[in-house]
């Protein structure tokens, strides 16, 4: 079993509303928490996926109206004007419903850890729609996220009882996974399976600690961002914008940052994350040490070199959720065989990781010598 540090061990037992984890973390679900995970997707997972299949309905021509569009740049992967904000619909469909569970009273204990959980959310997506509608300069919008992460990572500390040093990391996580999911909106279909994907790990990861508002928080943007790739993927196809990036940042930042503090093990957190961590990092690295321009758009991002070597967006956007289903799983693995060593599972998702950031060499290699060997 990993021995992760666990901020929550601080807590104080004078705080009646912080439930108690299960005592083995890294255990499967039982029975009941199985059941638990079912009936709150049926009902809160349904409604979230209905409300963001519905929305756009109403957006769409809001958008349209306000002429918020995306125009092909350096960046892009798109090669026509595009509609976006639609993350608005899929923002409205996640703030809603958690909501809805709230009042429902869905959520009983760590009614305050949600609560957080939801503005920081309704706060990400608030600013990156003022940034598809007025647009902020990297300065403002940089001002706001760090204010997002010091009011959320403030209030969970304080909250949680955990030690101060946590507030300024945790401030930092959100303004630093805000802007990767913002890098990495760049094909159709990315966000919402990244949405997806790491929404169902986090609720599990909610069921197997007994930590209900992590349940309905990952089934809800699971299911808000699988409700929008059908639209995503439509014919007159329409794009998140930034208030759906920066939902998707918030939201997951959000929900990993009040867990660990919760005391969930980062083997359940951080891989779900990883391969998004990972592509910005390397990409970010490689153009510093060229002496590129860092801050400018551009297409060097592993998911866009793969469509450069012929993916499909669908394609690429699959192989990274692939790969973060994988690295997910593989550190899991740590948690679910006792007595195997925390390191080994590590350097897996390392290695997993590695495979991935070198996909469109291998690939594009291999292609190359197809090719010559067609011409010879």
């Amino acid at each position: 079993m990993s021995t992760a540090a666990i901020p929550a061990l601080e807590l104080s037992a004078e705080n009646k509303d912080i439930s108690v984890l299960a005592t083995d973390p890294g255990a499967w679900p039982t029975a009941e928490e199985l059941q638990s995970l079912l009936h709150l997707g049926l009902i809160f997972g349904s409604a979230a996926l209905v409300l963001s299949l519905a929305m756009p309905l109403v957006v769409k021509p809001v958008l349209r109206r306000l002429g918020v569009v995306d125009i092909p740049n350096e960046r892009s992967s798109h090669t026509r004007t595009v509609i976006r904000g639609m993350g608005l619909a899929v923002a409205a469909a996640v703030v809603v419903v958690q909501l809805l569970a709230l009042l429902l009273g869905a959520v009983e204990v760590d009614r305050s850890i949600a609560l957080v959980v939801l503005l920081g959310t309704a706060l990400a997506a608030g600013l990156g729609w003022c940034e598809d509608i007025r647009g902020l300069s990297v300065r403002w919008r940089l001002a706001g996220q760090l204010l997002i992460g010091l009011v959320c990572a403030g209030a969970l500390t304080l909250i949680l009882g955990t030690g101060i040093w946590w507030w300024p990391v945790c401030a930092i996580a959100v303004v630093a996974y805000i802007n990767v999911a913002n890098f990495m909106d760049g094909l159709n279909g990315i966000s919402g399976m990244h949405g997806f994907v790491v929404g169902l790990v986090y609720a599990w990861a909610g069921a197997s600690n007994d930590l209900v508002w992590m349940i309905v928080a990952g089934l809800v943007v699971a299911f808000a961002f699988l409700g929008f790739l059908p639209w995503n993927f439509s014919r007159d196809s329409v794009f998140l914008g930034d208030v759906g990036s920066y939902l998707l940042g918030g939201s997951l930042i959000m929900i990993a940052i009040a867990a660990f503090l919760s005391g969930v093990y980062v083997e359940y957190l951080l891989p779900a994350l990883s391969v998004y961590l990972a592509d910005t990092g390397w990409t970010l690295l490689r153009r510093i040490r060229r002496g590129d321009p860092w801050w400018r758009p551009h297409r060097e991002h592993v998911y866009q070199r793969l469509t450069d070597i012929g993916f499909s967006h669908a394609a690429s956007s699959l192989t990274v959720a692939v790969f973060t289903v994988v690295v997910s799983l593989v550190g899991l693995t740590g948690l679910w065989l006792s007595g195997l060593p925390a390191v080994v599972p590590g350097l897996a998702v390392l290695a997993v990781l590695a495979l991935y950031l070198s996909l469109p060499h291998l690939l594009g290699a291999r292609r190359t010598a197809e090719a010559q060997e067609a011409r010879a």
